[in-house]
């Protein structure tokens, strides 16, 4: 299922051990890797204080942006389950500032509902 899930755009989740080593190198003291997804060499990577977009160029993928979106710029955001038909989910992200979302398609067995709690949790919470 990973196979057709990248081949769709889907994001399917990672295991955070795999990606620990190269994400504590940009992680700033007391901030932890929560959950992960990739879509094909990109990640979406969830951490308690921002989520960060990773996006791998190139041919040999050593060319990478990291996008930093701290929780406190986004305004709102919505998700979208998988149906009958409809064998994705989706997750749209607004920020201050910027008319257009961040669109991600997550594939069927990602709880996308656990996803927008993490949001929630991370977004409504006092700091």
């Amino acid at each position: 299922m990973g196979l057709i899930n990248n081949l769709f755009g889907n994001a399917t989740s990672v295991d955070l051990d795999a990606i620990r080593k190269e994400y504590d190198a940009i992680l700033y003291d007391g901030e932890q890797l929560e959950t992960a997804f990739r879509i094909f060499r990109d990640k979406w990577v969830f951490t308690n204080r921002r989520l960060i977009i990773q996006d791998t160029q190139g041919l040999t993928g050593k060319k990478r942006e990291y996008l930093s979106l701290p929780y406190r710029s986004i305004a709102f955001f919505s998700i979208e389950t998988a149906g009958t038909l409809d064998d994705d989910c989706e997750l749209k992200l607004w920020l201050a500032g910027r008319n257009e979302p961040f669109t991600q398609e997550f594939s069927r067995d990602t709880d996308i509902r656990s996803l927008q709690k993490t949001l929630a949790r991370h977004i409504l919470e006092e700091d």
